[in-house]
């Protein structure tokens, strides 16, 4: 009887814990979502988008700098790895993102950026020459087709093609967390701490960014007025402020908190639903509207990349039947700021 007891008591935990996991990765989506709805009237009011990252992202090193204190030994134990997400997880995605919404609509920007999922795919088909199922092809083919009905390639890109282009190349940098997450998962119990990676990934990223950026030339003016968001005026600094805890510390540290309780595939899942909020938030908040055929092709965006995220891979060539590859059994989207 006790050990039935026991097994029951141990499968409720279990399931709480998988329900707190969900509602992290929501919080987390959410939060991530919010981003840039709260950057885009900061860049229409005068500032560049460059300077409305480099505020975010250092702001919010700002805010982690204890957790980076806590976890120092990571840059003597794993330095290639905290430089290549600041490079890519932090400064890339985030620079790319900003200033393709400066050009397209947040909504657009975010779907493009949402092919990272399907893209992972194809660099373990063709990079690591790993197997994937045909449900994961599937997903990228459903995701292409999606992204050809968002821009509308039948009117000849009806969107700006340089903001696409940047939406894809945040798309581009995803990937590459993806990739520096399975290395730095190889160590099993000695695999740094996920907070700690974040906090010092800011920290290069604020460095990288402060260089590009050249805050030294940002005119600070416009923090201490107000900015426009569909016809409504909001104080800037409120934006900022947003931008900075919500949705960069919240959203990463639930994010990785969320990993932790869910597998990451699941969060990955989740983490899809950003794009939709993001939608939604620009939508209501923005006033921007997307035209029947781009909503059809968003949603197809997010079932691709469901498929593609959430499908079961295939094990690799002489391992045994359940094996599952690593770099998929890791995918995780704490590392997405949009």
């Amino acid at each position: 009887m006790r050990g039935s007891q026991e097994k029951c008591d141990g499968a409720g935990r279990a399931e709480r814990g998988r329900g707190l996991g969900l509602g992290l990765a929501l919080v987390s989506a959410f939060a991530f979502g919010g981003s840039g709805v709260a950057a885009k009237p900061l860049i229409e009011a005068g500032l560049d988008p460059l300077h409305v990252v480099w505020l975010r992202v250092a702001g919010a090193a700002l805010v982690m700098l204890p957790v980076a204190w806590r976890h120092r030994a990571l840059v003597r134990r794993r330095p290639a790895l905290l430089a290549g997400f600041g490079l890519l997880a932090v400064a890339g995605v985030q620079a790319c993102y900003f200033a393709s919404i400066s050009r397209i609509p947040v909504g657009v920007a975010l779907l493009v950026e949402y092919l990272a999922p399907a893209l992972v795919l194809g660099w373990v088909r063709f990079v690591q020459r790993r197997p994937v199922t045909r449900a994961a092809a599937l997903g990228v083919v459903l995701a292409v087709g999606g992204l050809a009905c968002v821009v509308e390639v039948w009117a000849g890109l009806s969107f700006d093609a340089v903001g696409l282009l940047l939406a894809l190349g945040a798309a581009c940098c995803q990937v590459g967390y993806f990739v520096l997450s399975d290395q730095g998962g190889d160590a099993g119990d000695d695999a740094p701490d996920p907070l700690g990676v974040i906090a010092y990934g800011l920290l290069v990223g604020t460095a990288v960014l402060t260089v590009v950026a050249r805050p030294w030339g940002m005119d600070w003016g416009v923090l201490a007025r107000s900015a426009a968001m569909d016809g409504s005026r909001v104080p800037a600094w409120a934006l900022l402020c947003w931008i900075v805890l919500i949705a960069t510390v919240v959203a990463y540290v639930t994010g990785v908190l969320s990993v932790r309780r869910l597998s990451p595939q699941v969060a990955g899942v989740v983490a899809c639903l950003e794009a939709v909020l993001a939608t939604v938030l620009a939508w209501v908040v923005l006033g921007e509207r997307l035209s029947a055929p781009q909503l059809v092709g968003g949603s197809l965006v997010l079932v691709g990349a469901f498929i593609a995220q959430s499908s079961s891979p295939e094990p690799p060539p002489g391992d045994g039947a359940n094996a599952v590859p690593e770099s998929e059994q890791r995918l995780s989207p704490s590392g997405t700021a949009a």
